[in-house]
């Protein structure tokens, strides 16, 4: 490999990051996942001249080092994991460990690599309002998981308990309230005239609006067909020869197509040709 096809995979846990480089010379190794690790990966992967770096989404233990090595300069792609783990099985490479997905997450890259269409998959690297924005949404959304329990619980406890329950619910809904504020005064602050275009559509409100900010920043850099297809709600054709089948959404961002769902279901109130 010449230097302008250096790969890298990164395996991401929450203590640390193991590290696998095909097309230079570069032990595999392992890294502490927090500040002073990310800045030795990348004082070390920088002298490489890196074509291309891979991890996985993980639930947010890969957010910090993404940002650490795209702010130097290092073309990063984070795949969802179970794109990672269908490449892994169709190369044959059905034994796991962190060290080996580190190596299939570097074979990814070379294969990614030679698509035209890269550009898709690299993100943007997102500021810090950007990522506090995302922060808001994400703990937003573990407050209704959190409000949905209780109340399921509520229907099952017996009626001594319930106070218990009852009080609980009450701060939840508090807590959210003042997640709300936050989060609508940050959008306004921070990106007024993008949340303004946003719900001038029909149907995006505060926090549809809200959550299209913080997990697509790809938003303005695809053309139509590309970021639906990256949120995963372009239908994907089923053909073979004279067959033609159903086409099914699939893959993409669960949030993102979540929250358009329910937009797209109160635009078919009012929107008669999203309604047809």
């Amino acid at each position: 490999m010449s230097a302008s096809s250096v790969v890298v995979g990164i395996d991401v846990a929450k203590a640390h990051v193991d590290v696998c480089v095909l097309g230079a010379q570069f032990k595999a190794q392992r890294f502490d996942n927090q500040a002073e690790g990310h800045s030795a990966l990348t004082a070390a992967l920088k002298p490489l001249g890196v074509a291309l770096v891979v991890m996985e989404a993980t639930g947010g233990y890969e957010t910090e080092l993404a940002c650490a090595l795209q702010a130097a300069g290092l073309p990063v792609a984070v795949v969802n994991p179970r794109q990672a783990r269908d490449f892994a099985k169709s190369m044959g490479r059905l034994a796991k460990t962190d060290a080996i997905d580190a190596r299939v997450l570097a074979e990814y890259a070379a294969v990614l690599l030679r698509r035209e269409d890269l550009t898709r998959l690299l993100r943007p690297l997102p500021d810090a309002q950007q990522q506090w924005l995302a922060a808001l949404v994400t703990r937003r959304r573990q407050l209704l998981a959190m409000l949905l329990a209780e109340r399921q619980r509520l229907q099952i406890t017996p009626r001594g308990l319930h106070p218990s329950i009852e009080a609980v619910i009450a701060v939840i809904k508090a807590q959210l309230d003042e997640i709300d504020g936050q989060m609508v005064g940050h959008v306004r602050e921070h990106f007024g005239e993008l949340d303004a275009l946003l719900q001038s559509a029909r149907g995006i409100g505060p926090v549809a609006s809200a959550t299209l900010i913080a997990e697509l920043p790809e938003l303005g850099r695809l053309n139509r067909r590309e970021i639906a297809a990256l949120v995963g709600i372009a239908p994907m054709a089923n053909d073979s020869g004279a067959s033609k089948g159903r086409r099914r959404i699939q893959g993409g961002r669960f949030d993102v197509r979540r929250v358009l769902y329910m937009a797209t279901l109160t635009a078919c109130r009012a929107n008669p040709v999203i309604k047809a």
